[in-house]
């Protein structure tokens, strides 16, 4: 598994790794559902993938994109929906989608994933996930904040299943969690200075949810509650 650059999600570099370890990229039209992306965007262009559309929901997000791409070659982005994309039926080889849709709209953005994949196309989703259905308030108050609806970790693989993909493997990256906590505060703080005024306010709003959760997770007990899987799904024909 070759080296991958830090990614500043759930799930670091370990997801995209784990993807370039198991499926060929080469030549691959990839579509990138989410913001903070774009050096996933560029490990898929490391690994020869012929072009990346990155797609977020927010013009903050769609700016910060923008400028983090700006100059590379093959990788796009665009503001959209992710229940309802301006894309081609088949249009993407690979979808990939980090932290991204663990939301009240996953259902319909699944079913959009798999309007828009070719036959036989991969979905490469990271899903925000919980140990039991009995939370405590402080780890409710987290998801509720975020907007974030997980799914229970043991109901992944069925929940997939049923909507019709191929499970092609499945990876616990709840270790992960404390790496992307402990450094996401440092890593943004040491970056700020650099920015605008108006990336700046993008950036404060990520540093403020991440230092709660943060707290929540490392000193709490928060991960005996929450945790991140990984999927590499494969899209049925029938």
């Amino acid at each position: 598994m070759r080296t991958v650059k830090q990614i500043f999600l759930p799930g670091t570099d370990r997801q995209f790794a784990i993807l370039s370890s198991q499926v060929n990229l080469e030549g691959k039209t990839i579509l990138i559902i989410g913001g903070n992306t774009s050096e996933v965007a560029g490990e898929f262009i490391e690994s020869k993938a012929s072009h990346i559309t990155i797609i977020v929901e927010d013009n903050d997000s769609l700016l910060q994109t923008r400028m983090l791409i700006k100059n590379k070659e093959n990788i796009s982005s665009k503001l959209m929906e992710f229940t309802s994309t301006d894309f081609s039926e088949e249009t993407f080889d690979i979808v990939y989608a980090q932290a991204s849709i663990s939301t009240t709209g996953r259902n319909k953005i699944i079913k959009e994933v798999k309007r828009i994949l070719k036959p036989s196309g991969i979905f490469c989703v990271g899903e925000n996930v919980i140990f039991t259905q009995k939370l405590p308030v402080f780890v409710k108050d987290i998801f509720e904040n975020s907007g974030t609806i997980p799914l229970l970790k043991d109901e992944v693989h069925k929940f997939y299943s049923e909507k019709n993909f191929e499970v092609l493997y499945e990876h616990d990256l709840s270790a992960t969690l404390k790496d992307f906590y402990r450094t996401g505060s440092s890593l943004l703080n040491n970056n700020i200075n650099s920015l605008s005024e108006r990336e700046k306010s993008y950036y404060k709003k990520i540093l403020k949810q991440i230092s709660h959760e943060s707290n929540a997770y490392l000193n709490l007990g928060g991960e005996n509650y929450f945790g991140f899987t990984m999927l590499i799904l494969r899209k049925n024909s029938k």
